[in-house]
C-alpha cells in the first residue's frame, strides 16, 4: 500500500503484522493529512474482522428525564427542575410510549437520562421491571457509568450491590457514555460535577465483572487535544485487556448549539472519518466500531463504513439528546432506511441483536 504521507508506512507495517499500535502511532494517524491512507488501513482491519458485513439494530431510545444536577457545560439536553422544558416520565408514561410501538420488532431499549434528585432508587428498578414486562424479548441497555455511580450513592449500596440489584430488575447491557474524554483538564473545565476517569473505569470494571457488557465512547470536537484523544483510546484498550467487557466503541461528534460552547464550530467530515479510522486501528481488542449516524449524519455514516466502522447503530425511533444540541439528522430511521443506507454504501446489511447475533 502506498501513502501520500510517508510516515504512515511504519504504521502500516505494524497493522499488517497485527502489532499493537503505540501512543506515538496514534499521534501519527491523527496528525496525518493522508485521510485516504489512514482510511485504507482501517478498512483493511475492518474487513479482516467482518468482511463486507455492516450491522444495524431495531432499537428504541428512552430518555426518562432531562432534569440533571450535573449541568455539564457541553450539554444542551439537561435542565433544572421547574423550568418550562423540564420533564420526568413516570413509569406508566414510559410503558405507554413503549406500548405505542408494541407491534414493531424492537430488539433493544436504549435508556439514559439526567441525574434527577427527586427520583428514588425504587423508580429505577421499577422502570427496568416495567420495560422487561412490556418488551420481554428486547435487551434493556440502560444507564451510563455516571448514572450507575449516582444510583449507588442514592441507594446507599456498594457499586457491586447496585449493579446486582439493577441486573435482577432487568438490566442486561449498558451504553458507554459519561467518560467524554478522559482528561483531568477537560473534566475540570467542562464537567466538574461528573465522575472522573478513575471512577468511570471503576464502574465499568464492576459492571463487566457482573457479566454485563457495555459500549465505550469518546466525545470529540470540543476543547480536547489530539494527545488526549489518543490517551483516551489507550485507556479504554487497557481496560478491555483486563475485562473483555466492551462490545463496541462509538466516537461521538460534539454538537455545540444551545450549549455554553456554542461558539465552537461543528466537527468536519475529515475529523469524523479520522476518529472512526483511528479507533479501528488503535482499539485492536474491540470487535466493533460504530458510526453513529445521529451525530455525523446519514451520508457521513455511510462513508464511515469504508473507514473502519462495521455498525451504524440502529433505528433509534426518537432521539432527543443530540437534537437539542442542533443535530440535523433524522430523529429516527426505519428498518428499510437502515438497510438502504448500508446497501447503498456497498455493504451487506445484517440486522443484529444487542450482542451481535445475526437476525437476518
Amino acid at each position: 500500500m502506498e501513502f501520500i504521507d510517508s510516515k504512515l508506512g511504519h504504521v502500516w507495517e505494524k497493522v499488517k503484522a497485527g502489532t499493537r499500535l503505540t501512543f506515538e502511532d496514534g499521534m501519527v494517524l491523527y496528525a496525518s493529512h493522508d485521510l485516504s491512507g489512514v482510511g485504507r488501513m482501517a478498512d483493511f482491519v475492518r474487513r479482516k474482522r467482518h468482511g463486507n458485513i455492516a450491522y444495524y439494530v431495531y432499537n428504541q431510545h428512552v430518555n426518562y428525564t432531562n432534569v440533571c444536577s450535573n449541568r455539564c457545560t457541553f450539554c444542551a439536553f439537561a435542565t433544572d427542575e421547574g423550568t418550562g422544558s423540564a420533564y420526568t416520565w413516570s413509569i406508566d408514561e414510559v410503558k405507554k410510549r413503549l406500548l405505542e410501538r408494541k407491534d414493531e420488532p424492537v430488539r433493544e431499549i436504549h435508556m439514559v437520562g439526567g441525574l434527577n434528585e427527586t427520583l428514588d432508587f425504587d423508580y429505577f428498578t421499577g422502570l427496568l421491571q416495567a420495560i422487561a414486562e412490556v418488551r420481554p424479548e428486547a435487551t434493556i441497555k440502560a444507564f451510563t457509568a455516571v448514572e450507575i455511580d449516582y444510583l449507588s450513592r442514592l441507594s446507599g449500596l456498594s457499586l457491586a450491590e447496585t449493579v446486582a440489584e439493577l441486573k435482577k430488575a432487568g438490566l442486561t447491557m449498558m451504553p458507554g457514555g459519561g467518560a467524554e474524554v478522559m482528561s483531568e483538564r477537560v473534566h475540570g473545565e467542562l464537567f466538574p460535577k461528573k465522575i472522573g476517569k478513575e471512577r468511570w473505569l471503576e464502574v465499568m470494571e464492576t459492571v463487566h465483572g457482573a457479566g454485563i457488557p457495555t459500549n465505550a465512547t469518546m466525545l470529540y470536537g470540543h476543547i480536547e487535544t489530539l494527545e488526549e484523544r489518543v490517551e483516551h483510546l489507550i485507556t479504554l484498550r487497557e481496560l478491555q485487556d483486563r475485562t473483555g467487557g466492551f462490545s463496541a466503541f462509538i466516537p461521538l461528534a460534539f454538537h455545540s448549539k444551545n450549549t455554553e460552547l456554542s461558539h465552537l464550530p461543528a466537527t468536519t467530515g475529515v475529523d469524523d472519518l479520522k476518529n472512526v479510522a483511528v479507533a479501528r486501528l488503535m482499539l485492536d481488542n474491540f470487535d466493533h466500531i460504530k458510526a453513529y449516524w445521529v451525530m455525523i449524519g446519514e451520508k457521513m455514516a455511510q462513508v464511515a463504513l469504508s473507514f473502519g466502522a462495521d455498525d451504524l447503530d440502529g433505528t433509534i425511533i426518537e432521539e432527543r439528546i443530540t437534537h437539542t444540541a442542533g443535530a440535523t439528522s433524522a430523529k429516527g430511521l426505519t428498518r428499510a432506511e437502515m438497510f438502504g443506507m448500508i446497501r447503498g454504501a456497498g455493504f451487506e446489511p445484517v440486522e443484529r441483536d444487542s450482542f451481535y447475533n445475526h437476525l437476518s
